[in-house]
C-alpha cells in the first residue's frame, strides 16, 4: 500500500508537465538557477524507480534475461579487413544506395520487461573472481563495475530494438548501432562490500523517436550466511540513442507497450528525465549567466579566499566563518578577535588555485578494448576516467577517499582504435559533508567534485577533440570534525583543509556548475542514514 501511494504521488506531481510538455514552445525561456523542485525531482526519481522496478521485474520471462555481449570475439586482423571493405563499399555506393531508415510505425512495439537484462557477479562465493575486482584496501574496484554497467545498458538497448530472444549481435546484418549519449547519474545508496554476491540488472523505461532511457542497478544478494533481503546499493540512469549504420543519422526505435500503473509511472519518470536533461542544457552556464543566488555564493567564496589567491598568498589562511556558513546547525563560538571557532579552535584552509590541481594521463587506444562497432568501448573510458579522478581526489585530500556518485557523463565523439587519448582531471569544487553515522554520531568530512575530460589527439596537427566529459564526487575518509550524542563540538585534531579556489571567470563557471551537481547529490545522499563504504 505504501508503495502504491509513493508512485501515485509521483504521477500526480509529474502528470501535468508530462502530458503538456509537447505543446511548449522551443523558445520558452528557462531560468538559469537550479530550482529546488528540480532537486526534489531527482531525489524522488531514485526513491520511486527502485521500488517500481521490483514490481515490473515480476513479469520478466527468465529465459530471456541474459546479457548480450558488447564485444566481438573476432580477431583484430579480420576486423580490420572488414572495416576496410565496408569503407570502400560505402564510398562507392553512397550516392546511389538507399539509406533511409524505417518508419517508427513499422517497428514492433515492445513490453517494458522485454528489455530486462541481468547477470550475477559471485564475488562473495568465488574467491578467484573476487581477486579480479578487489582493490588495495580490500574493497571493490568501482571503476570495473562502471565498465560493466555501460555494457549492461548497451545490451538492454539492443534487446529493446532487436527483441528479447536475440542473444548475439550481427552488426553487418542490423543496419543500425546504439551508442551511449549520456549517463545521467550513478548514485551509491548503500555500502558496497565484498561480503555479498552482486546482481547487475536493468531495463528500458522510456523511448523517444530514436532514444531510450535505461535504468540500471546493482543489488547485493541475500545468502544463507546473511539472510537479509536483497538490497539495491547503486542506481544509474543512461541515455542511449540509435543510429543508422550507413548515414549515422537517427534510427527510429519501437515504442513501449504500457500495460500497468507501475509501467505508466516509470514511463513518466523516463520522460521527465529527458525533459530535465534538456532543461539543464538550456540552463548551462555556457549559455546563460549565473543566477543572483549563485553570483552571491561565488562572491562570498571570493571574499573568503579570492584576495589571498590574487596576492599569491598560497599559504595557510585562517577562515573566519566557514563552518557556520556550510552547516549552520553546528555549534559556533566566537573568540576575542571575532573569528568563528569550534570549541575555541579554527580550522586552517590551505588555498589551492584550481589550475594547480590538474593532472593528466596519455594513452594509446588498443584494439583489445574495442566494442561491436570497432570503436573503443565506452565502459573502458569510464573506468579510466574514474581511476584518474580517484587519484586526483586522493592527492587533493591527502588521504584515501570514498566514492559518492557519478554526476554526469557526456559522450560527444567515438574514440578510434589506435588513437592517442589524453585524459585531464581537475578539482572543480570542494565542500564539507555532514554525515550521520549508525551509532548516532555526526561527523564531517571533506567532499570533492572532480572533472575529467577525454581528448583525442591528432598526431599530425597536434590538435585535440573532446570526446567525453565526466563528473565524479568523492569524500575524504578522514574525519574533520565530530559531534557525539551531546551538543558539544570537538575537533579531532588541529585540522588543516585544502580548499580549491577559481582564479578566472571560466574557472568560476566550472565551480558553479560543480556546485549545482553537488546540490543534487546531497539531496540523494540524504535518502539513507547508512553512508558510503566503497572506494
Amino acid at each position: 500500500m505504501q508503495l502504491r501511494h509513493t508512485f501515485s504521488l509521483y504521477r500526480s506531481n509529474t502528470a501535468k508537465s508530462f502530458f503538456t510538455s509537447r505543446c511548449i514552445s522551443n523558445s520558452l525561456q528557462i531560468p538559469p538557477q537550479l530550482p529546488s523542485a528540480a532537486v526534489k525531482g531527482e531525489t524522488q526519481d531514485v526513491t520511486a524507480i527502485d521500488s517500481l522496478l521490483n514490481i515490473v521485474k515480476l513479469r520478466v520471462d527468465p529465459r530471456f534475461g541474459s546479457i548480450m555481449p558488447m564485444r566481438i570475439p573476432s580477431l583484430w586482423a579480420e576486423a580490420r579487413l572488414t572495416i576496410a571493405q565496408e569503407e570502400q563499399r560505402t564510398s562507392i555506393t553512397k550516392s546511389s544506395e538507399a539509406t533511409t531508415s524505417p518508419s517508427s510505425d513499422d517497428l514492433p512495439p515492445r513490453n517494458m520487461h522485454d528489455s530486462y537484462t541481468e547477470f550475477v557477479l559471485p564475488i562473495a562465493s568465488d574467491p578467484n573472481l573476487l581477486e579480479e575486482y578487489v582493490n588495495a584496501s580490500g574493497g571493490i574496484r568501482t571503476g570495473k563495475l562502471m565498465e560493466h554497467l555501460d555494457s549492461l545498458a548497451g545490451s538492454i538497448s539492443y534487446k529493446h530494438v532487436l527483441g528479447p530472444t536475440k542473444s548475439e549481435l550481427k552488426v553487418e546484418e542490423m543496419g543500425l548501432y546504439i551508442v551511449t549519449a549520456a549517463v545521467e547519474r550513478i548514485d551509491m545508496l548503500h555500502p558496497l562490500t565484498p561480503s555479498h554476491d552482486l546482481r547487475l540488472s536493468g531495463q528500458v523505461i522510456y523511448t523517444g523517436r530514436s532514444s531510450m532511457e535505461v535504468v540500471v542497478r546493482i543489488e547485493r544478494i541475500a545468502s544463507k550466511e546473511m539472510p537479509e533481503k536483497d538490497e539495491t546499493i547503486l542506481l544509474g540512469r543512461f541515455s542511449m540513442v540509435c543510429r543508422n549504420a550507413k548515414t549515422n543519422q537517427a534510427y527510429p526505435v519501437g515504442p513501449l507497450i504500457i500495460s500497468t500503473e507501475e509501467e505508466k509511472t516509470l514511463f513518466s519518470i523516463g520522460h521527465e528525465l529527458k525533459r530535465r536533461r534538456a532543461s539543464r542544457a538550456q540552463r548551462s552556464l555556457s549559455r546563460v549567466p549565473p543566477s543572483s543566488q549563485e553570483a552571491a555564493a561565488l562572491h562570498e567564496n571570493y571574499l573568503k579566499f579570492g584576495a589571498a589567491i590574487s596576492q599569491h598568498s598560497y599559504g595557510h589562511q585562517q577562515t573566519s566563518s566557514e563552518i557556520k556558513s556550510v552547516h549552520s546547525d553546528f555549534t559556533t563560538l566566537g573568540d576575542s578577535n571575532g573569528s568563528s571557532v569550534l570549541n575555541g579552535s579554527n580550522y586552517i584552509a590551505e588555498l589551492v588555485p584550481m589550475g594547480e590541481t590538474r593532472i593528466e594521463r596519455c594513452m594509446l587506444m588498443f584494439p583489445q578494448e574495442r566494442n561491436v562497432h570497432q570503436k573503443i568501448f565506452g565502459g573502458y573510458l569510464m573506468r579510466l576516467a574514474y581511476e584518474l579522478g580517484f587519484s586526483n581526489a586522493s592527492m587533493f585530500c591527502r588521504g584515501r577517499v570514498r566514492f559518492l556518485g557519478l554526476d554526469e557523463i557526456s559522450f560527444k565523439l567515438p574514440v578510434p582504435i589506435g588513437s592517442i587519448l589524453r585524459l585531464n582531471s581537475v578539482i572543480l569544487y570542494d565542500d564539507f559533508l555532514k554525515q550521520r553515522e549508525e551509532n548516532g554520531e555526526t561527523n564531517m568530512y571533506q567532499l570533492v567534485h572532480v572533472g575529467v575530460k577525454a581528448n583525442v589527439v591528432d598526431i599530425k596537427t597536434g590538435t585535440e577533440k573532446t570526446t567525453n566529459e565526466f563528473r565524479f564526487t568523492w569524500r575524504g575518509e578522514e574525519k574533520l570534525f565530530a559531534r557525539g550524542t551531546t551538543e558539544s563540538m570537538e575537533l579531532q585534531k588541529s585540522v588543516k583543509v585544502r580548499r580549491v579556489v577559481p582564479k578566472t571567470y571560466r574557472e568560476a563557471m566550472l565551480w558553479l556548475e560543480a556546485r549545482r551537481a553537488v546540490t543534487v547529490g546531497d539531496e540523494i545522499r540524504e535518502l539513507t542514514v547508512k553512508r558510503f563504504e566503497n572506494i
